[in-house]
């Protein structure tokens, strides 16, 4: 099992403390996938959000969480009946983990936490002691699970196949559907006084690989969240109505600079300008 992952750190190939860890954490996101997998988790619930962007269709940015959704609304599940499989499964593969379980709030969002202690596991796999000695002991990678219990209404799935560490499969929402969730994190997302260039550079995926937006999914994100109170359907009109007053109120080099640390290659960045997302109004396809 230790060469499964020694194997799958080579082929990430790190270079710097950063890149460590984050293989790292991309390496228990896999396992504790599989885990999951092996549960029966798959049957009840869907992969989706960024993370299950980069693990199924590549997007090449780190994301630190692994995001779920519900397929249908079940009052009694329980994200907590499914832990105990995915240590032991981290415990297989040479993980020293604790996973704990957030008390649940008011709402419908379900947490957990994946924790393990970052300089163990970097003395195990790294080459360089240099860099595994710079890693202070008492530091921990977190890999945060979540999972929405209230699902919306209209989005389809699809079981798509993980090959690391060992291949099994996954159920993701279809990439209309994810489309439509990051439109709403684009267009709802509160967060602070900041804004997320992750929401923007993900949008940018989507059109670049020219994936329909499924306007009825995104309406019933917006519904539910209280974005969208209007008696008519969400049309495409409105939509763009949306994005372009969106576009005129984001500070797009405050963008940038959230969402370069997860790049490689920050010279993706460079054209990002109020004008450059302006433009791309008209390359939006509907479905």
């Amino acid at each position: 099992m230790r060469q499964v992952i020694h194997d799958f750190l080579e082929r990430s190939n790190p270079q710097t403390l950063r890149e460590n860890d984050r293989a790292l954490r991309e390496v228990i996101q896999h396992i504790a996938l599989l885990g999951l997998w092996r549960a029966g988790f798959f049957e009840h619930a869907a992969f989706y959000g960024r993370t299950a962007l980069r693990v199924v269709h590549g997007l090449p940015r780190f994301s630190e969480d692994l995001d779920f959704s519900l397929l249908q609304k079940e009052d009694d599940f329980s994200l907590r009946s499914y832990l105990s499989g995915l240590e032991t499964e981290l415990s297989g593969f040479g993980f020293e983990t604790e996973v704990l379980a957030n008390k649940k709030q008011s709402g419908a969002i379900e947490s957990a936490f994946i924790k393990a202690p970052a300089r163990s596991h970097l003395v195990e796999v790294t080459p360089s002691a240099s860099i595994a000695g710079s890693v202070p002991s008492n530091q921990l990678l977190k890999v945060r699970l979540e999972i929405d219990t209230d699902p919306p209404e209209g989005f389809s799935t699809e079981a798509r196949p993980v090959l690391e560490p060992i291949p099994f499969s996954v159920r993701i929402f279809s990439l209309p559907d994810l489309f439509a969730g990051k439109m709403h994190c684009v267009f709802c997302r509160q967060w602070k006084s900041r804004v997320k260039g992750r929401d923007w550079y993900d949008m940018l995926w989507f059109l670049k690989n020219t994936v329909p937006l499924h306007l009825f999914h995104l309406e019933q994100r917006m519904r539910q969240s209280g974005h969208w109170s209007e008696t008519h359907a969400l049309s495409e009109d409105d939509f763009l109505n949306l994005y372009r007053e969106r576009t005129g109120s984001v500070d797009f080099s405050m963008a940038a600079e959230d969402v370069r640390p997860f790049l490689r290659d920050p010279q993706e960045l460079d054209a990002w300008s109020r004008e450059f997302f302006s433009a791309l109004a008209t390359r939006f396809e509907f479905m």
